[in-house]
C-alpha cells in the first residue's frame, strides 16, 4: 500500500509539471546557496589560517609607531635587551622590509626585500627546498648572500626551475650583485605574511646598502605560553618605556600587535560572515516551503472530488494524510538534490574567493530542504485527510 501511495504522489506531481518545477525552483537556489556560502565561509577560514601560518599564537609584532624610524627609538638592539630583560619571551627575530629592482636571467621587476637575523627562516617555519641561510658571520660581515622566495624564482628564471641549479647564481638586487645561497619551498602566506615573492639578505645588508637606514624594523617575540601573552605585552610595553626613556603621560613610539588577537579576530569575521550568509539562505528556504505549502493548498482544493472517491473506496485518513505528504517531501528532496548538482557545480566558478567542496553543508542544505517539506506540507496534508468523504464527492 505504502508502494501504492508513493506512486500515486509521483503521478500527482508530473500531472502539473510546471507546478511543480516552480514549487522546487526556492528549494534549489535555497540548497545551492547553502552550500556556495558554507564553501565561500570555509575557503575564507583556510585563506586565515594560511595567512597566519608562519605565526604562532604567542607571538607579539613590534614595530615602530605612525610617524616611521625617524619619529620612533625601536631599533634591531632591541630584541637582545627585551630576551635578556623579559621573564616572559622565550625567543624571537627581526626583520625589515622594503621594495627594489631586482634582476637576474634578463628578467626583472620590483619585489620585496627582506633583512633579517639568521634564525628568521627557522622561526618563521620556512622551509629550504635548496641550500641554506646566512650566518652569523654574515650577518656581521654585510655579507651580499641571499635566500629567493619561489614565486621570485619562477618569475625570474621560469616555473620549470630546479632548485638546485640556482644556487650560486648572482642576481642584481638595487643595482649590487649577490649571489644566491638558498632557496625556498613554496609557502602560501598571504599579505604582509606571504615570503614567496621575496629576497632575503642580512639585516645589516639590507639596511646599510638596499633600503636606507630610515626602514622600519619589525621585532617578532614569542611568550613561553598563550596565557602569558597578555602579561608578556604589558612587560614589555614597560621595558620599551624605560629604554626609550618615554615620560608618563606620552604616547609610545612603538606599536605591538597581538598575533593571536589577530588571529582570532580574523577567524571571527569570517565565521560571521559565514553565518549572515548562512541565514540568508535559511530565509530562501523557508520561503520556499511557504511557497510549498500554497501549492499543497491549491491541490487539495483542486483535488477535492478525488479524495472523496478515494475514501468512498475505503482509503483510510492516514494513507491520504501519507499521500499529500509524500508529495511535499518529494518536491523538496528532489529540489534539495538539484540543488546538490546546482551547489557543485557553483563552487569551482567560486575558485578566486577560495571556495572549498563540504560535505557538511550538502547534508545541512538537504537535510533542511527535506525539513521543510515536512513542515510545511504537513497541514496541507492534515486538512485533505479530514474532508468529509460526502461533502468531497458533492464538491465541483
Amino acid at each position: 500500500m505504502k508502494t501504492e501511495i508513493l506512486v500515486m504522489a509521483w503521478q500527482a506531481l508530473l500531472s502539473n509539471k510546471i507546478r511543480s518545477l516552480l514549487s522546487m525552483l526556492g528549494i534549489i537556489i535555497g540548497v545551492s546557496t547553502v552550500i556556495a556560502v558554507v564553501g565561500i565561509g570555509l575557503g575564507a577560514q583556510e585563506k586565515v589560517n594560511e595567512q597566519f601560518k608562519n605565526l604562532s599564537v604567542n607571538t607579539l609584532i613590534l614595530v615602530p609607531s605612525r610617524g616611521g624610524a625617524g619619529s620612533s627609538k625601536l631599533e634591531a638592539d632591541a630584541l637582545s635587551y627585551l630576551l635578556e630583560e623579559s621573564k616572559l619571551i622565550k625567543t624571537g627575530t627581526v626583520s625589515v622590509q622594503g621594495n627594489s629592482e631586482v634582476s637576474a636571467n634578463g628578467e626583472s621587476g620590483s619585489f620585496t626585500v627582506q633583512g633579517t637575523y639568521s634564525n628568521f627562516f627557522e622561526y618563521s617555519n620556512l622551509v629550504f627546498a635548496a641550500g641554506t641561510g646566512y650566518t652569523e658571520d654574515d650577518l656581521r660581515n654585510r655579507s651580499k648572500s641571499i635566500v629567493i622566495g619561489d614565486e621570485l624564482a619562477q618569475t625570474l628564471y621560469g616555473e620549470d626551475y630546479v632548485p638546485e641549479d640556482l644556487i650560486g647564481n648572482i642576481l642584481t638586487v638595487a643595482r649590487k650583485k649577490m649571489e644566491v645561497i638558498g632557496v625556498l619551498e613554496f609557502n602560501g602566506g598571504s599579505g604582509r605574511l606571504s615570503y614567496d615573492d621575496d629576497v632575503f639578505m642580512p639585516y645589516d645588508t639590507a639596511r646599510k646598502m638596499v633600503l636606507g637606514s630610515r626602514a622600519s624594523p619589525r621585532i617578532m617575540v614569542d611568550a613561553f605560553s598563550v596565557n602569558e601573552v597578555s602579561l608578556a605585552e604589558e612587560e614589555i610595553t614597560e621595558l620599551l618605556r624605560t629604554k626609550h626613556r618615554i615620560r608618563e603621560g606620552k604616547d609610545n613610539d612603538f606599536r605591538i600587535f597581538n598575533a593571536g588577537s589577530m588571529v582570532s579576530s580574523a577567524q571571527e569575521s569570517s565565521a560571521t560572515l559565514t553565518f549572515l550568509l548562512t541565514a540568508v539562505s535559511t530565509i530562501v528556504l523557508i520561503v520556499s516551503g511557504i511557497g510549498i505549502m500554497n501549492v499543497m493548498f491549491v491541490t487539495v482544493a483542486e483535488r477535492t472530488r478525488e479524495i472523496g472517491v478515494l475514501k468512498a473506496i475505503g482509503a483510510k485518513q492516514k494513507d491520504i494524510l501519507t499521500q499529500f505528504l509524500m508529495e511535499a517531501i518529494i518536491l523538496s528532496m528532489v529540489g534539495g538534490l538539484v540543488g546538490i548538482v546546482l551547489g557543485n557545480v557553483i563552487i569551482p566558478l567560486l575558485d578566486e574567493y577560495g571556495a572549498m567542496y563540504s560535505v557538511s553543508a550538502i547534508l545541512l542544505g538537504f537535510g533542511f530542504s527535506v525539513l521543510v517539506g515536512v513542515f510545511f506540507g504537513f497541514y496541507p496534508a492534515l486538512k485533505a485527510s479530514r474532508l468529509d468523504p460526502v461533502d468531497a464527492l458533492r464538491s465541483d
